[in-house]
Order: structure tokens, then C-alpha cells, then sequence
């Protein structure tokens, strides 16, 4: 512990935003850097707990006290030792994490926590900035041959530590550059495709082989990697997205939000998108109060569309949680996102009835208002409000419903390998295997719907377990 009194003296400071006038004309990242004097000072605020919960409210783990304590002490170069020994891309999370690590943080008790997520970004920025980040390849192969199907954050945090194991590692991925989420899902505003392209060069010189624009189980199929490898991991994502069943829902104008994300952050990388959904003037709805739906406006505001709502299924969480009953766990609140704050109506327990408009395209979605009461089982269920029904113009509704499970047909067919109750991949946290012992699975893929953060414990933790896998008897 660097500053003994350090959280007394020090306040809590987050990082500067571009204006909102500035930033909804541009595409660029909006959080600015803070200076490295201050990145300090926040540091120094960190209290080294004797329980750091912190750690356990970090999916990947993070060793935060002790790299708070270094930049504290100015020593950034050992920060950044620390930090990627849990995280092989911290300056993805350091951007587009929600901080659980925050919520858990002791100091969160009096709603100051220390700025993890902020200090996390400056490290892993500095280390780039001063060429600390450099390819790390192993000094000796196995002659071992791992397939990893998927470039998003597991795929990737999974090859990387598999071809640092001395593996020759092969990713598949169906678009046509690697990334996944973290390049089609992610808009550039929250994380600019430079960071994503600069870690592709790190592992490509690591040793790993990307090929892109193959689509496993639908462009070549599974069986070729089955015959073709030692081991396979699938981090594929969770891709099925949850279902609008109203009428009207087949009217022009209605989109998955993924399908319209991908399409702008392609045109941002200069590729030409015959018929992009576009919400230029106007009247967006956005179904789905999560970060995607929170994209979704975003990239609508910018897009100057005429107008965005924002409805949810669910009730308006308080603006405050009961600190005794959450604290140290993630806490149900209300957030207001940066694309929030940019210009949009936000609505809660509202139900949507169907749609309607002419000429084959939606122009008005049929909404209701909500009651949520609790049922003789205790569990919160909804009632439709009696005259509460209203009407929307909608000439844009993007579906930010969450996703289901991973896609089935193709590769997840083929395979055969056994789903779980949720209809995600079945494998365990500690083998990740799947009823194939030769495949594993990581990600959304196998626990579902998740965060950046936990598909990179996800992805670290298949690659131990493949490693073992591969090194458990003499014949492999």
C-alpha cells in the first residue's frame, strides 16, 4: 500500500468524455486518456484490503492492488507485468468492461470506488505506447495442432495462450477479418479496430494463423478439423438472438441489432454495404435496454436519425442500491450509458403488441404499459396496465433483445456434441470439454450471453485445460 491515507485525501475522478456536440459527428473513441500524474494519484487511493474483493469481482481475476500500488510508484512497467499475467487484452476491457471490479471494490461502500477500469486502460495504452507489448513466442513447439473456431475474446485469449504453450494454433473465422464481437459487435466509439488490429499482428507473430471468411460447418465442415487437429476449441459466441413474435413483425424496417452494428463498423473499415440499414431521419425504436441496445442508439444518434426510444420489457431499476444487501456483488441499478446521455426517450415496463405500417414497411409500433407484481411464488411477473395502450412512430426498430444460445445448424449439428438445458455447448469450467473428448468449448458458446471479460477467463481457462489435454500421455 503505496499512500496509507491515500482514499481519505484523494477524491475519485473519472475520465473526461468529448462533448456530446462533438462526438455524436464522429465515430471516434469518446472517453479520453487522463493524464498519467492523475492515473497516479488514483492509484494511490486504492486501500489494499485485507480481503481485496476486488479480485473475485473480476472474472479474470486481476491482481488490482498490487498494479494500483505501481503506478502509484510510478513504476508502469511493472504494472503492466502484472496485469497481463491475468489479461491477455487489457486495453479491451479497460474500455468496454461495466467494472465489476468497481462495484466490489470496499470503497464502493461509500459510492467512491477506486478507478480500476480507467487505470487498467492506462497501463495497457502506456505499454503500447513505450513498446513494452511485444510478441511473446514459445521457445519450443510441441508439434501439437489446435483448431480454435471463433476470433472473438475467447477465441482469442485461447489461441494466444495455447501458441505461447509451444502449440501450432489455427483460428477459423466466417467474417472477413478476425475479432468477432470485438470488431462487428462493438462500435468504434467505445473501441476503435486499431486495438484489435494491433493484437491480430502480436499473435500472428506469436505464431498463430488466422482464416478468415471460413465458415466451419457451413463453407467447410466440421469433420476436416476433427481429422485435421489434435484438439478443437469452439468459441463461436452465442448468435441466436431472442425472437419478436408480434404481429407485424415481418414488415420492412424491423432488424437485429448485431445486424445492424456489423453493417456500420464494416463501413467503417472502408468495405462498401449495398443497402445499409441506416437511420438518417428517422423514428428509431430500440427494443432492449442492455449494452447493445445502448450501441444501437449510439450509432443511431450519429447516424442522425430524427429521433430514438429506448423501451424495456422490465421495471425502471432505483437509482440506488441497497448497499448492505449487493455490496460486493454486481448491483441492479439504473445506468445511464454515455449513448444514453447523447439524446434518447427512455421507457420501462413496456410490452410491445405489434406492428404496422404500409407499402410493406413498419411505420408505427403498438405498444403497453407493464405492471409487475409479485406472484404467489414470490418471482416478479408482468400484467398488462388496462387502458394503458399506446401508439409510437417507428420507421427504424432495431431487436436488442439478448441472445439465446449459440447457432446450431452447421458445425454445432455436425459435431453432435450434447447441449445443456439452455441449448448452449456442454462442458464444465474446469476440463471445458465437450462429450467429444477431442473438442472443447469456451465463451458464450458454452456459458452463454456474457461479458467481454468473462469470455477471456473463458478462453484462458480452455487453453489450460487443451494444453493438459495434449500433454496428459505419451502418444500426444
Amino acid at each position: 500500500m503505496g499512500k496509507v491515507k491515500g482514499f481519505l485525501e484523494i477524491p475519485r475522478k473519472e475520465p473526461e468524455l468529448v462533448p456530446v456536440p462533438a462526438r455524436i459527428k464522429r465515430y471516434e473513441e469518446l472517453v479520453l486518456p487522463m493524464a498519467p500524474a492523475e492515473v497516479s494519484r488514483q492509484g494511490a487511493r486504492c486501500m489494499d484490503c485485507g480481503i481485496p474483493f476486488c479480485h473475485d469481482g473480476c472474472p479474470v481475476n486481476n491482481v488490482i492492488p498490487d498494479w494500483n500500488d505501481l503506478v502509484y510508484r510510478g513504476k508502469w512497467r511493472q504494472a503492466l507485468e502484472v496485469l497481463q499475467s491475468t489479461n491477455n487484452f487489457p486495453e479491451f476491457t479497460g474500455r468496454v468492461c461495466p467494472a465489476p471490479c468497481e462495484a466490489a471494490c470496499t470503497l464502493n461502500i461509500n459510492d467512491q470506488p477506486v478507478t480500476i477500469k480507467t487505470i487498467e486502460q492506462s497501463i495497457a495504452d502506456r505499454g503500447w505506447q513505450e513498446g513494452w507489448i511485444v510478441p511473446k513466442p514459445a521457445s519450443k513447439k510441441t508439434g501439437k495442432h489446435v483448431a480454435v473456431v471463433g476470433s472473438g475474446p475467447a477465441g482469442l485469449a485461447c489461441a494466444q495462450e495455447l501458441a505461447r504453450s509451444g502449440h501450432e494454433v489455427t483460428v477459423f473465422e466466417k467474417h472477413d477479418r478476425p475479432g468477432g464481437l470485438l470488431r462487428y459487435g462493438i462500435p468504434d466509439f467505445k473501441l476503435e479496430k486499431r486495438h484489435v488490429d494491433r493484437r491480430i499482428e502480436q499473435m500472428q507473430a506469436e505464431g498463430v494463423v488466422f482464416r478468415t471468411g471460413v465458415h466451419v460447418g457451413v463453407t467447410i465442415p466440421a469433420k476436416e478439423l476433427l481429422d485435421g487437429f489434435d484438439a478443437v476449441v469452439l468459441a463461436g459466441g452465442s448468435e441466436a438472438p431472442r425472437a419478436l413474435d408480434v404481429p407485424g413483425r415481418d414488415l420492412g424496417g424491423i432488424h437485429y441489432a448485431m445486424e445492424y452494428l456489423t453493417q456500420q463498423n464494416k463501413v467503417l473499415a472502408g468495405d462498401r454495404v449495398p443497402g445499409q440499414i441506416l437511420a438518417t431521419g428517422k423514428d428509431v425504436v430500440v427494443l432492449g435496454g442492455g449494452d447493445t441496445g445502448s450501441d444501437c442508439i449510439g450509432t443511431a444518434v450519429r447516424q442522425g436519425a430524427r429521433s430514438v426510444t429506448n423501451f424495456e420489457l422490465l421495471p425502471e431499476p432505483p437509482q440506488q442500491e441497497n448497499k448492505s444487501l449487493t455490496w460486493p456483488y454486481w448491483p441492479m441499478k439504473l445506468r445511464t450509458s454515455s449513448s444514453h446521455a447523447e439524446g434518447c426517450t427512455r421507457d420501462f415496463a413496456i410490452a410491445t403488441k405489434g406492428f404496422s405500417g404500409k407499402d410493406g414497411r413498419v411505420e408505427v409500433l403498438h405498444a403497453v404499459r407493464l405492471a409487475w407484481n409479485e406472484g404467489p411464488s414470490g418471482a416478479l411477473r408482468a400484467e398488462e396496465i388496462p387502458g394503458s395502450a399506446f401508439d409510437v412512430p417507428a420507421d427504424l426498430v432495431l431487436l436488442a433483445l439478448g441472445y439465446l444460445h449459440p447457432v446450431r445448424a452447421g458445425m454445432l449439428e455436425e459435431l453432435g456434441v450434447e447441449l445443456d438445458a439452455r441449448g448452449n455447448v456442454k462442458a464444465d469450467t474446469r476440463a471445458h470439454r465437450t462429450s467429444n473428448p477431442k473438442v472443447f468449448a469456451a465463451g458464450d458458446m458454452r456459458r452463454g450471453q456474457s461479458l467481454v471479460v468473462w469470455a477471456i477467463r473463458e478462453g484462458r481457462d480452455a487453453a489450460r485445460a487443451v494444453n493438459g489435454f495434449l500433454r496428459s500421455s505419451p502418444d500426444r
